[in-house]
């Protein structure tokens, strides 16, 4: 078993807190150490793969937090994205045994000491920037995910070398499980692979990753960005949830129970503003990282939406737009059908009143 001689896990909370953000404002009102993250690339590749707008991580000097057997670096980074979404990073220092990543696996899996403090870190940061973001609201939802970096091994071993004699205590890591594994199980679990040398490999699991390379900084941000991505796709398919169900609401509710001219327009007005907010977040998670020129991180990149199904969110989200906007149609068509309605009463009335009103002239003499 190898040990390992310097290495850093990463661990990463994703939260949405706010429906955008101005962080050019957010940067201003800061007083932590702060920088416009850009993605450093470490291969030949063009400049204009990076993200749009820059995100904005800010750095807090903290006390260590006992995790298990480890303790996390005294410091913490919250990077803040302009589409509301909230990435907090914590570093633990890794050196020992490769076996020793197992307990700390087994420990982080669901860490109510780190979630616990990650999200008191981005209400924090909320109450900061609070002028700087539009609908602020620290969601519920977390998306939590682990990256084991290591730099150097002893004894030295081939990276083919290493993946074939301890793909079983790889596959554990990955996984977090104390238990030994299927064959199938390590071969899910370690399928997922990336090498652009022969010194460097980035196995990408759902739970998390294990990156063996010196050069490592370009890739922890794609996989930082794509767990973000899935955070804000789990929670942009639950608010589309709740706007079906209130445009289903209003869409059955009695005539009788309705405003006069059919349904109320400000329940018209909500089921149109959950929609357009719904699209407009849609489209700025997935516009915000340019894909276009590192062949190697857009390869990365794929291969971590392919394993947390972030493809298939996508078509789920959008079906879900559809339908809502299949509604929205319904209800608009429906509120100016009542409306047409009643002006037709409403003219037949006045064609009454005109045929009827020269009798009772008569009638009354006047």
């Amino acid at each position: 078993m190898p040990d390992i001689t310097r290495g850093t896990c990463h661990v990463l909370f994703a939260y949405d807190i706010a429906f955008s953000i101005d962080l050019n404002e957010a940067e201003r009102r800061i007083k932590d150490v702060t920088q416009r993250d850009t993605i450093k690339h470490k291969r030949r590749a063009p400049k204009y793969f990076q993200y749009q707008p820059l995100p904005l991580r800010v750095t807090h000097g903290v006390e260590s937090l006992a995790v298990g057997a480890f303790y996390t670096q005294p410091a913490v980074d919250v990077v803040l994205y302009d589409f509301g979404g909230a990435s907090v990073v914590y570093s633990i220092t890794l050196n020992g045994k490769l076996e020793g990543l197992l307990e700390l696996s087994d420990t982080l899996y669901e860490n109510l000491l780190l979630l616990n403090d990650s999200r008191r870190r981005v209400e924090q940061i909320l109450d900061a920037v609070l002028p700087a973001v539009t609908k602020p609201s620290v969601s519920t939802f977390v998306e939590d995910y682990v990256i084991f970096q290591i730099e150097g091994l002893t004894p030295p071993h081939t990276i083919g070398e290493l993946v074939e004699k301890q793909r079983q205590m790889l596959a554990q890591i990955l996984r977090a499980e104390t238990r030994e594994l299927s064959e199938d199980e390590v071969y899910d679990a370690i399928s997922r692979q990336l090498s652009f040398s022969r010194n460097d490999v980035t196995i990408v699991d759902w739970n998390s990753a294990i990156i063996i390379d010196q050069d490592y900084e370009d890739v922890l941000a794609v996989l930082e960005f794509a767990n973000l991505e899935l955070m804000e796709m789990r929670y942009l398919d639950h608010r589309v949830d709740n706007g079906l169900s209130l445009a289903y609401e209003t869409l059955s509710k009695r005539p009788w129970r309705r405003f006069p001219f059919g349904s109320d327009p400000a329940e018209l007005q909500r089921v149109a503003q959950w929609q357009v907010d719904s699209a407009v977040l849609f489209e700025g998670v997935n516009n915000s990282l340019k894909l276009l020129g590192d062949q190697f991180l857009a390869r990365l990149y794929r291969t971590a939406a392919d394993r947390f199904h972030l493809a298939e969110w996508d078509s789920t989200i959008l079906r879900k737009l559809q339908t809502l906007d299949g509604i929205y149609s319904k209800i608009s068509d429906s509120v100016t059908a009542r409306r047409m309605e009643i002006l037709e009463w409403i003219i037949i009335l006045l064609i009454l009143i005109s045929i009827v009103l020269p009798f009772f002239s008569d009638f009354t003499g006047h």
